[in-house]
């Protein structure tokens, strides 16, 4: 399996605090199947600033230790980026890493309570510029959660939906559960990685999650596909094919809220 968000490059934000954090979680995503782990702190969301040449040392900084220790995991650079103004620009001029510094896909992630004004056309610009945006986690943002016809539209636009495992599996509360299982069931979701921290509270863990998606979609292929086939076509910049989605039942909103 591959996993397309984790923070566990150590004392880099607020995931893995130490080496030995990493080691471990490097340990626990191995044993748990994963073979491919995207690195992605948190970078311009005014408290984190992750440039990519500083994310690239970090990455090879932990790779070099995971060879000493006999840990098999492939490690790659990305980010998980704050949406904000002029977001197209910061990536093409490296300031923000993409997925596997390939510059066709980047992680976004939206503040938990808000969906920022102009937000829909920062994610525009980059599909203009031929880069994808990756959703992170909207089953835990409080507007997504109540209004899914505004991420319909992200969607259609051309976005990629990410949900957490522990969302998924309910561990994250119960409302970021019902919206994942929702986003699952509309096929608005599609990766899902694990978002972990650390080892105790926010491990490395996509199997179980699988396994619930795989209940939920009435189909075992395509929940794994969300964390092996459309990642891996994520990490090698190649097109991702999504299912057909659902619309979700409408309700009544203000489109104004993307302008």
């Amino acid at each position: 399996m591959i996993d397309l968000h984790s923070h566990i490059l150590p004392a880099i934000d607020d995931g893995s605090s130490s080496v030995e954090e990493s080691i471990a979680m490097a340990k626990q995503a191995v044993g748990d199947g994963i073979r491919t782990v995207v690195a992605t702190p948190h970078t311009l969301n005014g408290v984190y600033y992750n440039p990519l040449d500083k994310v690239i040392n970090h990455v090879a900084n932990l790779c070099e230790i995971l060879q000493e220790n006999r840990i098999e995991l492939n490690l790659c650079p990305g980010s998980e980026v704050h949406i904000c103004v002029g977001l197209a620009k910061k990536i093409l001029s490296g300031e923000v890493a993409t997925i596997n510094n390939n510059g066709q896909y980047a992680l976004i992630e939206f503040p938990v309570q808000a969906i920022p004004s102009g937000s829909k056309n920062e994610l525009f610009q980059l599909k203009l510029k031929g880069i994808t945006p990756i959703i992170a986690h909207p089953e835990r943002n409080m507007v997504f959660q109540h209004q899914l016809e505004l991420l319909y539209d992200l969607v259609a636009m051309g976005s990629i939906v990410q949900v957490t495992a522990m969302s998924i599996t309910g561990e994250l509360g119960a409302e970021a559960m019902e919206s994942a299982h929702k986003l699952l069931d509309l096929r608005l979701a599609h990766i899902i990685a694990t978002d972990s921290h650390s080892p105790e509270n926010r491990p490395p863990v996509l199997s179980q999650a699988v396994e619930v998606a795989a209940e939920i979609l009435g189909n075992i292929k395509e929940a794994e596909e969300m964390v092996t086939i459309r990642p891996d076509a994520i990490l090698t910049g190649k097109p991702v094919n999504l299912p057909e989605r659902k619309h979700p039942r409408k309700k009544k909103w203000f489109s104004t809220i993307f302008s």
